[in-house]
């Protein structure tokens, strides 16, 4: 089994996956959604011609050995350079009573795995809940002889978790803060430990940088949207810096792709969607006489409910197009519903890299902590069913 990872390891693991994501960056940085044929399938074209055969309720299945090449050796790969075991944990007293009465079952249960693996050398005297939300996380670590600090932009959540505070009879301070603003710096002093759990892009690196500045000998993040970001990828770690991957705000969109914790429902409604917008894209190319995708924006989900021709009219008028009179509905239709299986099952080469590509970006801020003098590991939380983003950070420095 898999240990997290730490010292050396950090940097040796980074390189190898590097190597692998530069390698094979012609089958990862192409996105099936987009393109009618990819440029790899002239390559493989027996495994263009496995996938394009596929159904769709085969899209999520795992890779089987007998799939054409060279998809097995790939996800054999993805799968070494991805393996990674669970953090150490700490014993974390019992919650006060009802204390998770306003927090969502997922959300809580992730709380409950991400406190229990705060598993620090030196006792914690003031949390700071990063992008705090109503505090639930802070709450959550709160004990006795500590002291809790939330830092939140919106208002609303600001007084909402003011109010749970009292309700539950805990010292915390909720501040209204934008952790982007220049004067952020002066919410963080060397006493505290920063705690973020799914603090999105720009959000947690700001933490890094300004906890690292300050002096926090400790600190833990468990990041997500990596997207979430001004332009293209900045690395924030020296080694990343001088690799010669470069990653574009799309390509960091990649790790997110995943829909491991929605239901069936949900399910079924990206695949509706994603079927209408595949019929609308081939209508447009016939249209516009170009084989150019062209970007149309994500309708509100009632529009799925619209018959398909009104859906159809409506992204042409929002892209001035005209529609002639004499379109075969339901072939078009029926072909967007096929490509979807295409699109699906193409996606599986892309999807073996979504592993790889987040743990590249974590050990990227891993090594950054690290630069900063800190004692850093990386591991899992909670298990993957809880949340694809259960990779953490955990730092210390002495």
């Amino acid at each position: 089994m898999p240990g997290p990872l730490s010292g050396e390891h950090l940097l040796q693991r980074f390189r190898a996956l590097d190597s692998f994501l530069i390698a094979h960056q012609h089958l990862w940085r192409p996105r099936p959604f987009t393109h009618l044929h990819l440029p790899w399938e002239t390559e493989h074209p027996p495994l263009a011609h496995w996938l394009r055969q596929q159904p769709l309720h085969n899209a999520d299945a795992p890779v089987p050995p007998e799939a054409p090449a060279p998809l097995p050796q790939l996800n054999a790969q993805a799968t070494e350079l991805s393996a990674i075991g669970n953090l150490s944990t700490t014993p974390l007293p019992p919650a006060p009573a009802r204390l998770d009465v306003d927090v969502p079952g997922r959300k809580w249960q992730q709380i409950e795995a991400f406190g229990s693996h705060l598993d620090f050398q030196q006792p914690t005297h003031h949390w700071l809940d990063w992008c705090a939300g109503k505090g639930h996380l802070g709450r959550r670590l709160l004990h006795t002889g500590q002291r809790l600090t939330c830092l939140e932009y919106d208002p609303a959540l600001v007084s909402a978790g003011e109010r749970l505070s009292q309700r539950h009879h805990l010292t915390a301070e909720h501040v209204l803060q934008d952790v982007m603003a220049e004067h952020t710096a002066h919410c963080l002093s060397a006493h505290h430990t920063p705690v973020a759990l799914h603090a999105c892009g720009d959000l947690h690196v700001r933490l890094m940088q300004l906890a690292s500045r300050r002096g926090c000998t400790q600190l833990a993040i468990a990041p997500c949207c990596y997207n979430r970001t001004q332009g293209d990828y900045q690395p924030v770690s020296t080694t990343a810096s001088r690799s010669a991957l470069h990653l574009s705000k799309d390509d960091l969109g990649l790790p997110l792709s995943e829909t491991v914790t929605a239901g069936q429902r949900v399910r079924q409604q990206r695949d509706h969607s994603m079927a209408r917008r595949l019929a609308f894209d081939l209508l447009q190319r016939h249209l516009r006489q170009s084989d150019d995708y062209l970007p149309t924006p994500s309708l509100p989900s009632h529009w799925l409910q619209q018959p398909f021709p009104a859906y159809c009219q409506h992204l042409a008028d929002l892209k001035g197009l005209a529609l002639p009179a004499n379109i075969d509905w339901a072939a078009l239709e029926h072909a967007g519903v096929a490509r979807l299986a295409e699109v699906r099952n193409l996606e599986r080469v892309r999807n073996l890299f979504r592993r790889p590509l987040e743990l590249w970006l974590v050990l990227d801020r891993g090594l950054y902590l690290q630069e900063q003098g800190y004692e850093v590991q990386v591991g899992t939380f909670c298990d993957y069913s809880l949340t694809p983003r259960n990779l953490m950070l955990r730092a210390e420095r002495f």
